[in-house]
């Protein structure tokens, strides 16, 4: 499903160059639940932007579902992201005026497997992901009204509407309390038994990672360690 070889990212510094990877390659199997860990810096989220279709390459090759994305454009990346990959932030990135069931539904606004969904398919697409995560009573609450758990929630509706095959996250227990992670990763733990799905997780918990088929740990934009 995921192919990565050679993959580098380069940023310009000045006069001075900023390797975020050097070199990663990586294959991601069907129904693997993979955690990425390492320091700050060391390149995990980097080499996760790439593989969410938010980032491309410097060089390298990188294929996906057997198709070449590396040197797509904005906008091809945004299809495939849409269509394929569901994304879920540390930081929620809800919109603070936007109730549960509209931020739910932003993704099927796009096209999506080449038609449009009408509104009231796309608004009982968004209340059955809500429902999956249990936040059906809460549709109609904007973010300022929930609590930090109920947004992650939110934000994997969101990830969910789509029926990607891959889910992505970066962090997705970061920023909430113990209890409230606990409730995340159960709900991971459902997408990756019962629903077959692919999860990449950029990680510092170990319990998190725990729950993994398996583990890579970066260090200087390398994959130095894997364990299953």
């Amino acid at each position: 499903m995921i192919e990565l070889e050679d993959i580098t990212k380069v940023y310009p510094m000045g006069g001075e160059v900023l390797r975020a990877l050097d070199g990663v390659s990586l294959s991601v199997p069907r129904g693997e639940w993979l955690a990425i860990m390492g320091p700050s810096g060391c390149g995990k989220s980097t080499l996760l932007n790439i593989i969410g279709c938010l980032d491309t390459p410097t060089s390298g090759r990188y294929r996906l579902n057997g198709q070449a994305v590396d040197g797509l454009d904005d906008g091809a990346l945004a299809a495939v992201r849409n269509r394929s990959i569901g994304y879920v932030f540390q930081n929620f990135n809800l919109l603070p005026r936007t109730p549960a069931l509209r931020q739910v539904m932003l993704p099927l606004q796009y096209r999506h497997g080449g038609q449009m969904i009408s509104g009231a398919e796309q608004e009982a697409r968004a209340r059955a992901a809500l429902d999956w995560v249990g936040l059906a009573d809460r549709a109609d609450h904007v973010p300022s009204e929930l609590s930090g758990g109920q947004r992650q929630r939110v934000a994997i509706a969101r990830a969910l509407v789509n029926e990607p095959t891959i889910l992505v996250a970066d962090e997705p227990t970061g920023n909430l309390d113990s209890r409230s992670g606990a409730d995340i990763l159960r709900l991971f733990e459902s997408l990756y038994k019962d629903r077959q799905m692919t999860i990449l997780v950029v990680t510092h918990d170990e319990e998190i990672a725990a729950h993994a088929g398996r583990t890579i740990r970066m260090r200087d934009g390398r994959i130095v360690h894997e364990e299953k």
